[in-house]
């Protein structure tokens, strides 16, 4: 692992100019955004943000894993404290730190801490987000990690055991305000409300209140796809306005080799009641959140592949589609444009393909620009005392789709691939280091959420 030479700039600094393009091939608008770039890091995992404050988990030289936190407005390095995991499954990728405000309008960072005494393998503990002063620690035998839900942090504990439960707490003292049988993870929240999946036999998204941990709502995820869900394959969820779009992937059971049911579905926040519903197909990578911008695969039942289609997350139409026939044989990765409103083939190294996604037509390749992974066949991280299958959470670089090339010197990726908050969008680049803009785009979540 190479060291990573400390290089944060101040956003003064680095204010830099940025070219928005628009569609491949129109004039480029230019604009000065503030910008930074925080190199001191190794963000492995993704981001969380609030407070003036963005936390990533961090991986030093030799594996082991740090909590980190950078000040939002100009990315210098705030703190930093060692970090672990403690039962997180590897297809989860490494976990983010949780972010969240407490009633007097400070914030906290909540991690997992290492150190194993006795029956307890981690500690649970929040920092003041500027200061990294401790607040509260909770001892921890297993866990998928902290995250934000409304006003308090919701805590996955004992996930190796039986007696597995979700726990809610109180930011600023830690104290638990309700707990939940079983294991769920937050997929959205506001000030009142939390949906939660629940990993169970029979997955289910649920609604509780906040404050007393009343249900409100159940919705089982087989009513949307089907018969037979297993999570096992992994999943995906983002909001887009007043309803939840959530994603599971296919699995394949390795004693029945029966696959396992799939697809794309949306149910209202308010009552949980099914919108649309889109099974057998698989979300392609890269491409925008579930909530904002989903394109799928349709799959047969003998597991074929079809074209690709770009739906409406508000109502789960067709948009635009490239038909099967169209898509070419192998060696190629998806390649998307700032917009989303076409589709490329890259090949790397070579003359790749286009097409407009509305209509499905092929466009001339020539000044065509994709953004795409950077990295095809990425290596597990090597952490120590981890198990092994741990990944970075993937970068995206820009490429010429006509030559193959990488287009240098890099830009700020789309939106739809960083999301948004509060006019800033935040990324990792291949090589970890966190980058940030401020360029006024609406709040909205990226491709990770």
């Amino acid at each position: 692992m190479p060291v990573l030479r400390p290089h944060w700039k101040p956003s003064l600094a680095l204010a830099g100019t940025l070219a928005v393009t628009a569609c491949s091939g129109s004039d480029a608008a230019t604009t000065k955004f503030t910008t930074w770039e925080n190199g001191q890091v190794n963000a492995v995992s993704r981001m969380a943000v609030g407070g003036g404050v963005v936390a990533t988990t961090s991986m030093k030289p030799g594996g082991a894993l740090e909590t980190v936190a950078i000040g939002l407005r100009d990315g210098r390095r705030l703190w930093a404290h060692p970090a672990t995991m403690a039962g997180r499954l590897p297809g989860m990728g490494v976990s983010t730190p949780a972010i969240v405000e407490t009633s007097g309008g400070d914030s906290v960072i909540v991690a997992l801490d290492p150190g194993k005494k006795g029956r307890w393998n981690a500690t649970l503990v929040a920092r003041d987000a500027l200061s990294g002063a401790q607040k509260w620690s909770r001892p921890v035998h297993s866990t998928f990690g902290p995250q934000r839900c409304g006003p308090y942090v919701c805590l996955s504990e004992h996930t190796a055991l039986a007696k597995a439960r979700m726990v809610v707490l109180d930011p600023a003292t830690g104290k638990q305000l309700w707990k939940l049988p079983g294991i769920s993870e937050v997929e959205w929240s506001d000030e009142s409300r939390v949906l939660l999946l629940r990993l169970a036999t029979n997955p289910m998204v649920e609604s509780y209140e906040l404050k007393t941990g009343k249900l409100q709502w159940q919705q089982p995820i087989e009513q949307a796809l089907g018969p037979g869900i297993d999570l096992s394959g992994g999943w995906a969820f983002g909001s887009t306005g007043d309803d939840l779009v959530g994603y599971v992937a296919p699995y394949t059971n390795p004693r029945s080799k029966k696959l396992s049911a799939f697809g794309l579905f949306s149910v209202k926040i308010a009552d949980g009641t099914i919108n649309w519903m889109r099974p057998s197909v698989v979300r392609v990578y890269p491409s925008g959140n579930p909530g904002a911008a989903p394109v799928v695969r349709p799959v047969d039942r003998e597991g074929g592949y079809g074209g690709f289609a770009r739906l409406d997350s508000a109502s789960g139409r067709v948009l635009g589609q490239i038909t099967a026939a169209d898509v070419p044989g192998s060696g190629w990765w998806l390649a998307f444009p700032d917009g989303m409103d076409r589709l490329g083939f890259l090949k790397h190294g070579a003359k790749g393909t286009a097409f407009d996604i509305a209509s499905g037509r092929p466009v001339p390749v020539e000044e065509e620009r994709g953004w795409s992974f950077c990295v095809t066949d990425p290596k597990p991280l090597p952490l120590r005392g981890q198990a092994p299958g741990f990944y970075a959470t993937a970068a995206v670089c820009e490429y010429d789709l006509a030559t193959g090339q990488r287009i240098s010197p890099a830009t700020a990726p789309p939106p739809w691939f960083t999301g948004s908050q509060d006019g800033w969008r935040l990324w990792r680049d291949e090589k970890g280091a966190v980058h940030a803009v401020n360029d006024h785009t609406a709040t909205a979540p990226g491709m990770y959420g």
